[in-house]
């Protein structure tokens, strides 16, 4: 049945973190809704961590700074979306820095 193969998709991205204060609050709580509302378990790594996507605390236990490369791991029927949505959102660094300083 071809809905029970998608349920299992997984998929992996690199990405970068390019905000100057690295993962900090407001990108974490960024991510953690975007994986909350996905349909997939998301994970991250960071070098020899390993959290839940959706936790915001388990983020900022990380603290990951800027430059850092994490790897997303997501599982589930919409696994390509939500990496897709994620990188986007690191790559215009979640929108905190359109003109502004900080």
């Amino acid at each position: 049945m071809a809905m029970e193969e998608m349920v299992n998709n997984t998929a992996t991205r690199m990405i970068t973190v390019l905000n100057p204060a690295g993962l900090h609050a407001r990108p974490s709580l960024a991510v953690a809704q975007t994986v909350r509302r996905s349909k997939s378990k998301v994970e991250v790594r960071a070098g020899q961590q390993t959290v839940d996507a959706s936790d915001i605390l388990q983020l900022l236990s990380m603290g990951v700074p800027c430059g850092a490369e994490l790897e997303f791991e997501a599982t589930g029927p919409d696994a390509e979306e939500v990496l897709d949505s994620l990188a986007g959102m690191f790559a215009n660094r979640f929108g905190l820095f359109d003109g502004h300083v900080g």
